[in-house]
């Protein structure tokens, strides 16, 4: 854990937040600042500064990951009508926050990224 990171606290009881979903490896929460109706973030309780500091021993954990969103998309009630996954890495990407995390997105239609 990283004493400084916004979401390695929420991950703790240091920062109580409401959680729609938590487990031993991950917990999701809705964006504070939603970029859709729907828009939930999924992250590892595990201090993963970017993408790219990504291991191959970290496919569970991602797997982790994409199946939560997944889960909860159904339970927000987008998992038909379809949904956006985003992981953000870097600046330049928009990333605000450094500790891994995976954009879940829907309730309308999203149209072209990039």
């Amino acid at each position: 854990m990283a004493d400084d990171c916004l979401f390695c606290r929420m991950a703790t009881v240091a920062m109580d937040v409401p959680k729609l979903y938590e487990d031993d490896l991950v917990f999701a929460i809705r964006d504070i600042n939603p970029r859709a109706p729907v828009h939930v973030i999924i992250i590892p309780k595990r201090h993963i500064t970017t993408a790219r500091d990504l291991a191959e021993s970290d496919g569970p954990l991602l797997a982790r990951m994409l199946t939560v969103a997944n889960r909860v998309a159904e339970a927000e009630g987008v998992g038909a009508s379809g949904y956006r996954l985003a992981i953000n890495c870097g600046e330049d990407a928009g990333m605000t926050i450094f500790h891994l995390h995976l954009h879940l997105l829907g309730g309308h239609a999203l149209g072209a990224e990039g």
